[in-house]
């Protein structure tokens, strides 16, 4: 197989989808990998390492996607790429597409078989390919909460972990999955009051155990998340539906019964964001302010630490990239639930369940499609 890996261009996206290490394994087993000179220089990775790892080194991206079976990315295309999809092409990368529409018909259009790293699933649910990004940006999510939470950023002038005689900062996390358990480690390590909401009680549970009495836990609901943001500083929405968008638990009346001046950071605004008032933003413009509440909606978090962003996503990826690249598209989707469960669109049907939900548009179950 031939793959591609293109630089990527979203705003200050360092990352890239691969390194040289697994450049190296799928050279040595008899694949050719084509990257797109620059794009691991981000990532502090030089078109030498990669050349000395047995890859090809391209001018440009048109040059990446014109003769390859299969491209790897980071994150989803942008409209400056949507030319660049055709039939037969096997897109791997990280999609959220739920809030997306026209990228999602560009696809559909193209008949590209778009495997989305975040719905890659095996049978006990967990989601593989998304975990390592989700703990790198629960874990910067309070980092960058911390930041604007500072006076001179705009936010309430508290430092979260309080000091001696002042109470420690308090943070609210909606969600109790992997971004919502790392929040609340890197909350608790600050020495922050931490409350983490959630709507599955034995998780929360287990959290509670897992943090020894150094969090509090209350089940999502209207009424809970009303009360807990009354008082919060930093709130973190770390709200996840697999392919689905993202509930809104935090509405456009909610805002006025916060504090002037807190923070919230919607890890979950690549679903489209678990508050109303969010929209994505970028890292050269990552904030703005709604009722006095300062928001933070980057859409790509991890890529502002991108050395240890692309070691842990390759780790995750690699695997399933050998499966591809080793099996072709029909033998590791057959063989591979895990990757069948992946594939958001495939010669020109949408087939993914959430995404239709989301975009009301009819949907396909893959297995009907490739049995």
């Amino acid at each position: 197989m031939i793959i591609g890996i293109p630089r990527e261009i979203k705003d200050k996206e360092f990352r890239v989808a691969i390194v040289p290490a697994g450049v190296k394994r799928l050279v040595a087993a008899g694949h050719t990998v084509l990257v797109e000179s620059g794009a691991g220089i981000g990532s502090g990775i030089a078109d030498g390492e990669f050349e000395a790892a047995g890859a090809r080194l391209a001018a440009g991206a048109a040059e990446v996607y014109s003769g390859v079976d299969m491209v790897m990315k980071v994150k989803e295309p942008l409209a400056a790429e949507y030319g660049f999809m055709r039939e037969g092409l096997i897109l791997f990368t990280y999609l959220h597409l739920a809030p997306l529409p026209e990228l999602t018909q560009v696809l559909l259009d193209r008949k590209v078989t778009a495997i989305a790293y975040e719905t890659v699933s095996p049978d006990n649910g967990f989601l593989p390919l998304l975990a390592p990004m989700s703990e790198v940006a629960g874990r910067m999510s309070v980092q960058v909460g911390a930041h604007y939470l500072e006076k001179e950023a705009g936010g309430r002038g508290i430092l979260l972990g309080g000091v001696s005689g002042v109470e420690p900062g308090h943070v609210v996390i909606l969600g109790s999955g992997t971004v919502g358990t790392n929040a609340a480690m890197m909350a608790v390590g600050l020495g922050a009051s931490v409350t983490v909401m959630g709507r599955n009680e034995a998780r929360l549970a287990a959290l509670e155990e897992k943090f020894a009495g150094k969090i509090q836990t209350r089940p999502s609901s209207r009424n809970n998340v009303v009360a807990e943001i009354r008082h919060a500083d930093l709130v973190v929405g770390a709200v996840l539906v697999p392919g689905a968008a993202a509930p809104k638990l935090v509405t456009r009346d909610m805002l006025p019964l916060m504090q002037q001046g807190a923070v919230l950071v919607d890890v979950a605004i690549d679903q489209g964001g678990c508050t109303e008032t969010s929209r994505p933003t970028t890292h050269s413009d990552p904030v703005y302010e709604v009722d006095g509440i300062i928001h933070y909606c980057v859409a790509n978090m991890p890529g502002a630490v991108p050395r240890t962003s692309t070691f842990a996503l390759t780790g995750a990826t690699l695997p399933y990239a050998m499966t591809l690249a080793e099996r072709g598209l029909q033998g590791a989707i057959a063989e591979d639930i895990a990757l069948r469960r992946g594939i958001n669109t495939y010669n020109g049907m949408l087939t993914n369940r959430e995404v239709a939900l989301a975009q009301k548009k009819t949907w396909e179950d893959i297995d009907g499609l490739i049995s």
